[in-house]
């Protein structure tokens, strides 16, 4: 079994490589053992549109995959789509036995893959470090089940959480290493989410500035039509622009899932931070902490607007993950 997580935890590591890139399909990657268990052949998932990733490590293995095993972190696709189905290729490869990390979550597909390699004699090894697999496709997962985007908010701020000064100054509350992360996750959002007072205080200019990233689309909430037409947000790199003046999050993010927009980044002030929260619409924040104390209760908070009588009626998180990014942490959490 360790062999086969060893295998598997390579397969969510190439997946990883697609981020950016494959964006409505999810990120997967695919090892290919020959029948003597040694390495043939790695693929992933590279670009939209393009071949899947046990296509590629098929491909690549050729004859040395007869008898041997393929591993995937997500179940084969058994129906067309911009590619025929994978596990037409996967029957016709010669293998012994897949190995997966997940099934497909769309209900109408979930296992018939699986089914389909069973009735052909294949073994199937089904859910080896299926939580991993599942939060690398999180984002997939919720599209799948949910029709909906999936939302997270990134914050930055001190011990204290406090965003900004009193008279709004934020550069710099967290460090260059943290700072590189946020460009990170933009290449892994379709999307990133802020409101008018964010882009007319810190005129920011949301992009990636990840080596070989790319950029995400920015949606800029402006009922009141008070952006400047000369700021960043608009500037002429191809970058596409929404501008949304209603005040309704949710038929927002249900227009921007029509439109192809599968994740949500949302950097914003306190006011559209909590907005998010009260309509129970994030499904993940990424807490940026600083080892700073502000001190002062003008200073702009993360969070605000909530009415707390007492410590049973706060809102809860489960935090899944600490990273550090000298001299900040990176909390991520999930609403209970």
């Amino acid at each position: 079994m360790r062999t086969h997580e060893k295998n598997m935890e390579r397969c969510i590591e190439l997946a990883k490589k697609g981020e950016g890139k494959v964006s409505p399909n999810p990120l997967v990657g695919s090892v290919v053992t020959g029948a003597n268990g040694e390495v043939a052949a790695e693929g992933f998932h590279q670009k939209y549109g393009e071949a899947h990733a046990e296509i590629n490590a098929l491909n690549m293995a050729g004859e040395k995959a007869r008898g041997g095993t393929l591993y995937i972190n997500l179940e084969p696709c058994c129906h067309h789509g911009k590619t025929p189905p994978c596990i037409d290729r996967v029957l016709n490869s010669g293998i012994k036995t897949l190995v997966l990390g997940m099934t497909d979550p769309n209900p109408g597909v979930s296992g018939r893959s699986i089914k389909i390699a069973k009735e052909a004699g294949i073994e199937v090894i089904e859910n080896v470090l299926g939580g991993e697999c599942m939060k690398l496709n999180e984002i997939f997962v919720k599209n799948t089940t949910e029709n909906m985007p999936f939302i997270a908010i990134k914050t930055a701020s001190t011990i204290d959480g406090k965003i900004a000064t009193r008279s709004g100054k934020s550069k710099w509350i967290t460090s260059e290493n943290a700072r590189k992360e946020v460009h990170r996750l933009r290449n892994r959002y379709d999307a990133v989410l802020t409101g008018s007072g964010t882009v007319t205080a810190d005129d920011p200019s949301l992009d990636c500035r990840l080596e070989g990233g790319r950029n995400p689309a920015r949606v800029i909430i402006d009922s009141k039509g008070i952006i400047p037409p000369g700021a960043k947000i608009y500037k002429d790199d191809g970058t596409r622009v929404i501008v949304w003046k209603d005040h309704g999050l949710g038929q927002l993010f249900k227009q921007l899932y029509k439109e192809g927009i599968r994740s949500v980044l949302v950097e914003a002030g306190a006011g559209l931070n909590s907005e998010v929260l009260k309509s129970n619409l994030a499904d993940k924040i990424y807490f940026f902490i600083a080892p700073k104390i502000m001190g002062d209760k003008n200073a702009m908070p993360v969070f605000e607007g909530f009415d707390i009588n007492g410590p049973d009626e706060c809102l809860r998180f489960k935090f899944a993950d600490i990273k550090h990014f000298s001299p900040d942490i990176m909390m991520e959490g999930y609403l209970k």
